[in-house]
C-alpha cells in the first residue's frame, strides 16, 4: 500500500522515514499519512513545555554549582567524569567556531539536556559530589529520592531528542510523558509550571488524536 502515499511525500520526506508509520498503520498508507502528520502536531505541542523544562533545569543546576564552587566556570574545577569533560570540551569547541570570546553563559547554553541530567546520576560518584552537597537544593519543591528524579529526567531526555530530531513519538505513553514534564517543572519552579500550563495545547492535541487518524479533522501544527 506504500504506492498510495503521495509521490511528493515519498520524495520529500523519504520512504525509510515513512515506512515506520506505514508499519504502525498495518500497511494502510492513508492512515500512515495521517499518523505522520499527527506525530508532527503532537511533537510541536510538546515543544513549549520541553523548552521550559530544559532551560529551567540547566539554569537551576548551573546556578547551584556556580555558587558551590564560587565561580561561573565551575566545570573547570568540578569532578566531572571523562564523558562530562568531553561534553564540556565539545561545547567549547562548538562555541569557538562562531564566537571570538566564550563566556560561561555561552557554554551553559551549548551544553546538552543530556549533560545536565547526567549530573544527577549515580555514576562516577555524582550522587556524592553533586547531589548530596549541592544539587538537591536546585529542586526546592522535591522531597523524593535522587534515583527516581533521575529516571524521570532520563525518560524526558529520550522524548526531547525524539521531538527535536523529528522521530516518531506517537507510540509513547504521551500523557504520562506530559505529566512528568509538568511534575518536574513544579519541582523546579511552581510559577513557571503554572505559566506553562496556561499556554499548553498538548491536552487538546492528545484528545484530538482519534479525530485526526480517522480523518474527521486535519492535523495542524
Amino acid at each position: 500500500m506504500t504506492n498510495r502515499l503521495p509521490a511528493w511525500m515519498l520524495r520529500d520526506l523519504s520512504l525509510p522515514r515513512l515506512r515506520r508509520y506505514i508499519r504502525a498503520a498495518h500497511g494502510d498508507a492513508r492512515a500512515a499519512e495521517r499518523l505522520y502528520w499527527w506525530n508532527v502536531e503532537v511533537s510541536s505541542a510538546l515543544f513549549g513545555s520541553l523548552h521550559c523544562l530544559e532551560l529551567a533545569l540547566r539554569n537551576a543546576l548551573h546556578t547551584a554549582l556556580a555558587r558551590h564552587y564560587g565561580r561561573p566556570d565551575w566545570w573547570t574545577v568540578a569532578p566531572l567524569n571523562d564523558r562530562g569533560q568531553r561534553l564540556v570540551n565539545d561545547a567549547r569547541r562548538s562555541c569557538g567556531r562562531r564566537l571570538r570570546r566564550i563566556t560561561p553563559d555561552d557554554l551553559v547554553a551549548e551544553l546538552s539536556f543530556g549533560f545536565w541530567v547526567s549530573l544527577l546520576s549515580h555514576g562516577s560518584g555524582y550522587d556524592r559530589h553533586f547531589w548530596v552537597p549541592v544539587l538537591h537544593a536546585a529542586f526546592p519543591h522535591y522531597q523524593g529520592r535522587r534515583d527516581r528524579l533521575y529516571r524521570e529526567l532520563t525518560s524526558l531526555v529520550l522524548l526531547r531528542n525524539r521531538v527535536m530530531h523529528h522521530e516518531p513519538v506517537h507510540h509513547r505513553h504521551l500523557a504520562a510523558d506530559h505529566d512528568t514534564i509538568c511534575r518536574v517543572l513544579g519541582y523546579l519552579s511552581p510559577e513557571l509550571a503554572e505559566e506553562t500550563r496556561t499556554m499548553d495545547r498538548f491536552p487538546d492535541v492528545l484528545a484530538g488524536r482519534a479525530d485526526v487518524l480517522s480523518g474527521a479533522r486535519p492535523p495542524r501544527f
